[in-house]
């Protein structure tokens, strides 16, 4: 009967966590989430956001600078795609990213400097940050909100 008893203690023991883990591979995992955020890096410094409209979900969410964008698609058109329009050069440094999980949400922070040369004006150098939520969506990590800002560096 003990014998019996501590099976049934053991199995108790086990069985919520069997039924609940999921597979995992948080390293390839990340590392895709890190292809997503430098695709799109990638993008800026191109000063071309065609095709960018992949790397989010069409309902996600942008914040830049304390204010709402609302989706990529509306932040695009009406905000990044005319600002690097009158870009010269776009230029991140000192980037870091990252990554951990909370479930099936991947949860990013990067930080960078980045330099703007407009076609007029005067150059910009600010230090970045950006926190992304990403999820997969059919396989594929995609961005659901991203929130971004900078910051002109101490003594500038």
């Amino acid at each position: 009967m003990a014998f019996r008893l501590q099976k049934i203690l053991v199995a108790s023991l086990l069985l919520p966590t069997a039924a609940t883990a999921q597979p995992s591979n948080h390293a390839t995992d990340t590392l895709a989430v890190q292809a997503v955020l430098s695709q799109y890096k990638a993008a800026i410094e191109k000063l071309d956001g065609a095709g960018t409209e992949r790397l989010f979900t069409p309902d996600s969410r942008i914040f830049e600078t304390g204010g709402s964008e609302g989706t990529y698609a509306n932040y695009l058109s009406h905000h990044l795609r005319p600002e690097l329009a009158a870009f010269k050069s776009f230029k991140f440094s000192d980037y870091k990213v990252d990554v951990r999980f909370e479930g099936p949400i991947a949860l990013a922070t990067e930080t960078y400097r980045y330099r703007i040369e407009p076609k007029t004006g005067d150059v910009a150098e600010r230090i970045g940050v950006a926190t992304s939520v990403l999820k997969k969506v059919g396989g594929t990590w995609k961005i659901v909100s991203m929130h971004n800002s900078g910051r002109r560096p101490k003594g500038s």
